[in-house]
């Protein structure tokens, strides 16, 4: 295992990762979007320790914990609305678009990955997506502004599924609720068939999310973290990058 914060050390240790790979995998958590003004979730002063997410069970059985939830979210939109893609995404479309990389899996929710360039077909969203809202019944999708407009008109009523009156709810997926089964299939298979697997971002303590980069590793491939913090797999990985992952892969490219 290398380890290095010196950026120019770990841009040339990821350089020389990146100009070898044919069919990678990148795996993204909060630590990508930060520098686009997005807090991560978990530490001091994230998303959670001002805005904690109503639980599945709770959305679905209260509709007192369904209005607190849409207040909760469109709290977050100065946040998560006026973000745009970083350097770490628009690194990672690049990869993509030069076949250097044949998917990317995140555990993000803020719809920067597709801003970038990337295409639905080759992104994984294993926690769904923030940026427009289902019905939990029958899977209409509604923008986010209707929602607004629903819930405001009604007087901060969360709105109901005008197809099937069931409950409209975020994208994203709530403590509580199932995994995305198609997701998990595919970022199962993704992991399992890659030469080279890019942890970037992530804390790797959220599973089963976590037990990717592990799969890929086990099924053979070079495994690579990019992180500012440690996590529990640096002393399974092949590279431990400590930096700023914009910094990083900006030059790492350049080389």
């Amino acid at each position: 295992m290398t380890t290095g914060d010196d950026i120019k050390t770990s841009a040339a240790a990821l350089a020389a990762v990146l100009s070898g790979m044919r069919a990678s995998v990148a795996f993204t958590g909060a630590g990508i979007s930060t520098e686009c003004g997005i807090p991560d979730f978990r530490s001091p002063g994230g998303l959670w320790t001002r805005n904690r997410p109503i639980d599945y069970q709770s959305f679905r059985a209260s509709p007192e914990m369904r209005a607190e939830a849409w207040r909760r979210r469109f709290a977050l939109e100065p946040a998560l609305g006026g973000a745009r893609p970083g350097r770490g995404h628009r690194a990672l479309a690049g990869l993509l678009a030069q076949g250097r990389l044949q998917g990317i899996i995140t555990q993000n929710i803020d719809g920067l990955h597709q801003a970038s360039g990337v295409p639905d077909e080759r992104l994984v969203e294993l926690h769904g997506n923030s940026t427009y809202a289902t019905c939990l019944d029958c899977g209409a999708r509604y923008e986010l502004g209707w929602v607004r407009a629903q819930f405001e008109e009604g007087q901060e009523r969360a709105p109901d599924c005008p197809a099937c009156a069931g409950p409209v709810k975020s994208a994203a997926i709530s403590f509580g609720q199932p995994m995305p089964a198609e997701a998990m299939a595919r970022a199962g298979a993704l992991s399992g068939g890659c030469d080279v697997f890019l942890a970037i971002g992530s804390s790797l303590v959220v599973w089963p999310a976590a037990g990717f980069p592990v799969q890929a590793k086990r099924a053979g491939a070079t495994l690579v973290i990019v992180n500012r913090e440690s996590t529990e797999f640096d002393d399974l990985a092949d590279l431990v990058i400590n930096a700023d992952i914009g910094d990083v892969f900006e030059a790492a490219l350049a080389r």
